[in-house]
């Protein structure tokens, strides 16, 4: 590793008096406001320019020991975990409000659909996580249009782990590869005995959901309208442009992205927010 470009008892005090300095404004707006939310924001924001900007060339060791001194000096109703995964530099919080979301995407995958998904859920308060299911294990995805990902961990780290939502984006080849990745549709499988919430779209609900048996008996499901994918819904095809049954939401393509991660909004946070997004993006 580089040498720390400063002395490690100045940045874990830098740290320290940053994310004091963020308190006391979250607190104030609070007040003033009685928006409990923007605690939990300022929170997030705080953690995230500590470790990404004061904390790049520092140890995984030091950061974590830093945030911990900061965390005792912290309300116990503010936070509920921290991890430190990967990167020493990169890390994510488990708030207590926020539920928790995994994106799995691989080379090919559908990058508005995984936008649309992730960047929506975001808005609604949850903590999304993109995994990589490339089997050499790189984060770096080039999906269908050329647009490169960068994903947040990998496939084997991600099903260690719970999750409240997993949702698949579609594209040609990702969602083969979405298909062929056991952990993954181990997992899948979890979320659907366990019923916790599962979805997919485009390719993603026949390629993926249906070749496995991951749509629920006597359920509907809809997909991209091609040929090659309708046949594998059968019976369960829906024209739908988005479909839950059960546990299980499913929908047709980019042109439908938005409303299909608004409804998995809604599953997560209710229609009251589902509403107040949707406003807030300009759907009609």
């Amino acid at each position: 590793q580089e040498t720390p470009s400063c002395d490690e008892g100045e940045k874990i005090e830098a740290i320290q008096n940053l994310g004091r300095r963020i308190r006391r404004v979250a607190i104030k707006q609070k007040e003033h406001t009685n928006c409990e939310d923007f605690v939990w924001n300022s929170w997030n924001l705080s953690f995230n320019l500590m470790f990404n900007q004061i904390f790049r060339s520092g140890s995984t060791l030091i950061t974590f020991f830093a945030a911990s001194s900061l965390l005792r000096s912290t309300p116990t109703h503010s936070f509920a975990t921290l991890k430190v995964t990967g990167n020493p530099y990169s890390t994510t919080s488990s708030l207590s409000m926020s539920k928790r979301v995994l994106v799995p995407i691989a080379d090919g995958s559908e990058e508005i659909e995984t936008t649309c998904i992730t960047d929506t859920l975001v808005r609604f308060g949850a903590s999304v996580t993109i995994a990589s299911v490339k089997p050499d294990g790189t984060l770096l995805c080039k999906m269908s249009r050329g647009i490169q990902v960068q994903a947040d961990t990998t496939i084997e780290e991600a099903v260690k782990e719970e999750w409240d939502l997993v949702a698949l984006p579609g594209g040609m080849p990702g969602a083969e590869h979405l298909r062929d990745s056991k952990p993954l549709v181990d997992l899948l499988r979890k979320q659907k005995e366990s019923g916790k919430l599962y979805g997919a779209i485009c390719a993603a609900p026949a390629v993926v959901l249906a070749t496995h048996g991951l749509i629920p008996e006597g359920g509907s499901a809809t997909c991209y309208p091609a040929p090659g994918f309708r046949e594998k819904l059968a019976s369960a095809e829906s024209n739908e442009d988005v479909v839950v049954s059960d546990n299980m939401t499913t929908s047709q393509g980019p042109a439908t992205a938005v409303d299909f991660a608004l409804q998995l909004g809604e599953h997560l946070y209710g229609k009251g927010k589902r509403d107040e997004i949707a406003k807030g993006m300009l759907v009609k």
